[in-house]
């Protein structure tokens, strides 16, 4: 079956705001990149390293609410390993 997800506006405000912001870290921006990336393109999947860096930003207390949202975006637009093999 194919991925039919895209990002929604709030998430993709989400990301715009974390690249643009000068504190953002660097895996916090790999996460919004690529939520951004998946805006209108419902056959776009997060990477495995992209998805890595955004599970690291969902666990990091110290990370911001818009970066989480932007990683929860990515992460959710994963194609699942259990899909793959099939």
């Amino acid at each position: 079956m194919a991925k039919t997800k895209v990002t929604k506006p709030k998430a993709a405000k989400s990301a715009s705001k974390v690249l643009r912001s000068k504190s953002t870290s660097p895996k916090s921006k790999t996460a919004a990149g690529s939520t951004l990336s998946q805006t209108k393109a419902p056959k776009k999947v997060t990477s495995k390293k992209a998805a890595s860096k955004a599970s690291s930003v969902l666990r990091d207390k110290r990370t911001s609410p818009a970066s989480k949202s932007a990683a929860g975006s990515a992460l959710s637009q994963r194609q699942s390993s259990k899909s793959k093999r099939k």
